[in-house]
């Protein structure tokens, strides 16, 4: 009878604890409030269930294998580490998308943050696998603006640039933080 309450004493813990730690958990790590995600505009057509999932070794070769460097501050892959460059969970339109833009624009590119937590939360978020930060370079600045319609300001105040097939690519201060529908 003892062990029989010992579980489930440990049952209810482990429940509390996922229900303590979801935002980490099954969110997109900080959330952070007020912090506008894009979502807005997002195309009408867009369906977030659509795409199948990627995991970190599916994804990491086809980027790979198409030339496509990638860059993690902590020199990892860990998903819920916020200084690791994860692609686990990556949608596979995302990847696709990532390596057509490099074989179009024929410039070196490199990943700088995929599925990793850290980055805001929303339906087409990075930790839902809709997004991919790549690093800034001349040549893919020059690209997205001269081939890609200007679409305003997103709320954070970066630029956005939107592609012919809906794809959204907003210059961020550090990066281009890009959206695959």
């Amino acid at each position: 009878m003892m062990t029989m309450k010992k579980s489930v004493l440990l049952t209810c813990t482990a429940f509390a604890m996922t229900l303590l730690c979801s935002s980490v958990a099954f969110a997109d790590g900080d959330g952070e409030e007020g912090v506008e995600t894009g979502d807005e505009f997002a195309p009408d057509w867009a369906d977030p269930d659509y795409a199948a999932k990627l995991s970190q070794a599916q994804a990491a070769s086809l980027i790979r294998a198409a030339g496509i460097g990638v860059s993690s501050s902590g020199n990892c892959t860990t998903r819920t580490n916020s200084t690791c460059t994860s692609f686990e969970q990556i949608n596979d339109t995302t990847v696709n998308g990532i390596i057509t833009l490099k074989r179009a624009s024929g410039c070196a590119m490199t990943i700088t943050g995929g599925t990793e937590t850290g980055h805001a939360s929303g339906t087409y978020s990075h930790w839902n696998g809709f997004k991919v930060d790549i690093a800034f370079s001349t040549c893919i600045g020059n690209y997205i603006v001269n081939n890609f319609t200007y679409q305003g300001k997103r709320g954070d105040g970066a630029p956005l640039y939107k592609s012919a097939a809906g794809n959204l690519y907003a210059k961020e201060s550090t990066h281009w933080d890009i959206t695959y529908f």
